[in-house]
């Protein structure tokens, strides 16, 4: 969620009333409360921004993710589109064409994005799929042409271009029909999985909100069985699928890890925070992006301890 003053003092109760709610996980009353904000100040950005995540996390996605589309104009951190002389991607049917995929946001992101690359194949549309170096190799599985993306890379012209994250919206997917099969391999092994993989904190600056404390990464550690997907251990994203591919499960805290593993089909078991990010949604133990995923919620900020039990519960009832 975002924050910023109000221009109109009289709506700032109305929306920090609605953005209380937001982080509640009350989300019909956090949309009433920022479309009445936008009644009287339709022009207000912040307020958009909020209300499409919220929209998100509710499962609308009809209105969610055309007003998604204003991340490119918000003020802090917005979402900066390349410049390319061609025209960006609005949905049009593009069988036979060529379309150029622009990366965006984390790591996580732009896998869970890459299930588009087989939709849009199947469509007969040529797909050149632009990564960072970190993901690059892990794309080739795509069926695309992958280029790694950087202020120095010459591209032929295109007859389209698109951001990853719009993809949702240009392919027209629905809560109710997003594209669930696997997209990234799991090797077939001579032994069956044995293990369980873990990634205990995010990649990037540690995040209390995707991070277990020392305690209680130190009790996880001690599980029988575990194998370290840390960078420091797995090495690349790539590296990590191979090791991911040999194993039984994972276990994750929400980070890139955890749209790798959902994107291999591998049975994964990701610990959420209280208020997460809106893919993961609100009152649910699935993910409508991940079939082979379960979502193991904090019961209130900042409680991994209650976390942990329900995760470790069921890692025995899987007999591990």
């Amino acid at each position: 969620m975002t924050g910023s003053k109000t221009p109109t003092e009289h709506l700032r109760p109305v929306f920090e009333a609605a953005a209380a709610s937001h982080r509640a996980g009350r989300l019909d009353e956090a949309i009433g409360g920022y479309l009445q904000v936008l009644r009287e100040a339709p022009d207000l950005v912040f307020v958009k921004d909020n209300l499409s995540l919220a929209l998100l996390a509710a499962g609308d996605y009809a209105r969610g993710l055309r007003l998604y589309e204003v991340r490119f104009d918000r003020s802090r951190e917005p979402v900066v589109k390349p410049q390319v002389p061609f025209p960006e991607w609005q949905g049009e049917d593009l069988a036979g064409r060529s379309l150029l995929v622009w990366p965006e946001q984390g790591f996580g992101d732009q896998i869970m994005y890459a299930r588009f690359a087989r939709v849009l194949h199947d469509q007969g549309v040529k797909v050149t799929w632009a990564a960072p170096p970190e993901l690059a190799p892990l794309f080739r599985h795509l069926p695309a042409t992958v280029v790694e993306a950087g202020p120095e890379l010459r591209l032929p012209r295109h007859d389209a271009w698109c951001m990853s994250g719009s993809l949702p919206l240009r392919t027209g997917a629905t809560l109710d029909a997003l594209p669930v099969e696997p997209y990234l391999p799991s090797e077939p092994r001579d032994a069956p999985p044995h293990g369980v993989g873990v990634m205990l904190f995010g990649r990037a600056t540690p995040d209390p909100l995707r991070s277990l404390t020392p305690e209680a990464a130190a009790v996880v550690r001690g599980w029988p069985g575990v194998v370290s997907l840390a960078r420091e251990d797995a090495g690349d994203f790539e590296n990590t699928r191979r090791i991911i591919s040999g194993l039984d499960c994972v276990v994750t805290i929400d980070t890139a890890i955890a749209h790798l593993a959902g994107a291999m089909g591998k049975p994964t078991l990701l610990m959420l925070p209280f208020a997460p990010d809106w893919r993961w949604m609100w009152d649910r133990e699935d993910s409508p992006w991940y079939p082979s995923m379960r979502l193991y919620r904090q019961p209130a900020p900042g409680d991994w301890t209650s976390v942990l039990a329900r995760v470790r519960a069921a890692l025995d009832a899987r007999g591990q």
